[in-house]
C-alpha cells in the first residue's frame, strides 16, 4: 500500500516520537556535549587515552573513512550486548566521550523532506549510547554511591570532527577523502 505524503509524514513523526520516548530519561540527559575543538585540545593536552579520557565510537559500517585516534570501537549494532564489558573496562576513566557520525539529540534539527527515517535514527546513536552507558554504570553503583565519571557526547559527531581535523594525524587516522566528499 502506498502512503500519501501526509500519512507518510505522520508515520515518520510517530516513529521519531516513539524513538524519543524510548530513549529519553525522565531526569534529563545523563551527559553533556563537548565541542570538536574542546576534544582536540583535550587530546593534545598530554592527557592519556583510556586513562584520563576515552572516546567511544559507536558507528557501524560508517566507521570506514577515518576515526579519532585512540577511540574505542563499540558498534551500535552490538552495543547492548557489549556495554557491560565497556563499563567494566572504563570504570576508572574519568571522562567518557561518545560519538557517532552526527551525534544529534533532537529530531527538530531536521526537516522531514531533507532526511529519511533511517538517516534520522542514524543520527541518534551517540547520545543513545551515552545514556545507555550511564544507566548501566549507575545500576552497578552501591546505594548512596555517586558516579564520578563525566559523560559527554561529541557535538556534530565524527562528521564535524573530521571536517575540522582531518589533516591532523594526532587527532584523526585512516581518513579517506572519497568517503567524505559531499559532507
Amino acid at each position: 500500500m502506498l502512503l500519501t505524503t501526509t500519512s507518510g509524514l505522520a508515520l515518520l513523526r510517530f516513529r521519531v516520537f516513539s524513538f524519543r520516548a524510548m530513549t529519553s530519561t525522565f531526569s534529563g540527559p545523563s551527559f553533556r556535549y563537548i565541542s570538536p575543538t574542546e576534544l582536540g585540545e583535550l587530546m593534545k593536552s598530554g592527557k592519556v587515552s583510556m586513562k584520563d579520557y576515552a572516546v567511544v565510537d559507536v558507528r557501524d559500517d560508517d566507521f570506514l573513512g577515518g576515526n579519532i585516534v585512540g577511540c574505542v570501537r563499540a558498534p551500535s549494532s552490538k552495543y547492548l550486548t557489549t556495554v557491560d564489558d565497556l563499563v567494566s573496562k572504563t570504570k576508572d576513566v574519568p571522562k567518557m566521550i561518545f560519538h557517532c557520525a552526527l551525534s544529534q539529540q533532537r529530531y527538530s534539527r531536521f526537516s522531514a523532506p531533507e532526511m529519511s527515517i533511517s538517516r534520522i535514527l542514524f543520527a541518534f546513536r551517540g547520545p543513545k549510547a551515552a545514556r545507555i552507558y550511564a544507566e548501566t554504570r549507575n545500576n552497578r553503583l552501591n546505594p548512596g554511591e555517586t558516579p564520578t565519571q563525566e559523560i559527554y557526547v561529541l557535538r556534530g559527531g565524527f562528521t564535524e570532527f573530521q571536517r575540522l581535523f582531518k589533516g591532523d594525524p594526532i587527532l584523526v587516522e585512516k581518513w579517506r577523502k572519497e568517503v567524505w566528499q559531499g559532507y
